[in-house]
């Protein structure tokens, strides 16, 4: 089964969101930067904290963002809400390969995904594919209504980053 399930973006940087069988989600979009400069912008905190919490989530922030991007380095990311109660994600690198691909757990639950993004060279810009394996369907359910909702946006936001940042 491939279901598209939601789409955001112009007709060049469309960002497709894709539901694929029972427990797979895959995301596309192509960014007007090579893959080294969109793969710094998932792999340095300082810039990664600049576009991952989507802006209609007002009030929200990431008051944390540890990230050791490499094979067998560890994650963690601790958002916040007007100064309340923080929730933490976290997990763990399973694969780091520079400008090409990083594999990372999602260990906050029994329900975490393993996800895997690359960035692939079209030309000096880039393909980015966001994969995420869900250990149930019920998972992929909760993210698609949560977490996995919000990822045309917060590629949205990579897009406009992208464009101030540059090589």
């Amino acid at each position: 089964m491939n279901q598209q399930v939601d789409s955001a973006g112009g007709a060049e940087n469309r960002t497709s969101v894709q539901r694929r069988g029972d427990r797979e989600l895959v995301v596309t979009r192509t960014f007007n930067a090579p893959p080294s400069t969109v793969y710094r912008a998932w792999s340095q905190p300082e810039l990664f904290q600049r576009w991952w919490v989507p802006k209609s989530a007002s009030g929200v922030s990431l008051v944390s963002c540890d990230m050791d991007v490499r094979t067998g380095g560890k994650y963690r990311l601790e958002f916040g809400a007007d100064g309340s109660d923080t929730m933490a994600f976290y997990g763990k690198y399973l694969e780091v390969v520079p400008n090409e691909r990083i594999v990372w757990t999602n260990d906050e639950g029994n329900e975490g995904a393993i996800t895997t993004v690359t960035f692939e060279d079209q030309g000096g810009k880039t393909l980015l594919n966001f994969h995420e394996v869900y250990p149930s369907k019920e998972a992929l359910e909760e993210a698609l209504q949560g977490s996995a909702a919000a990822l045309p946006e917060q590629l949205e936001q990579l897009d406009e980053l992208l464009s101030s940042i540059g090589e």
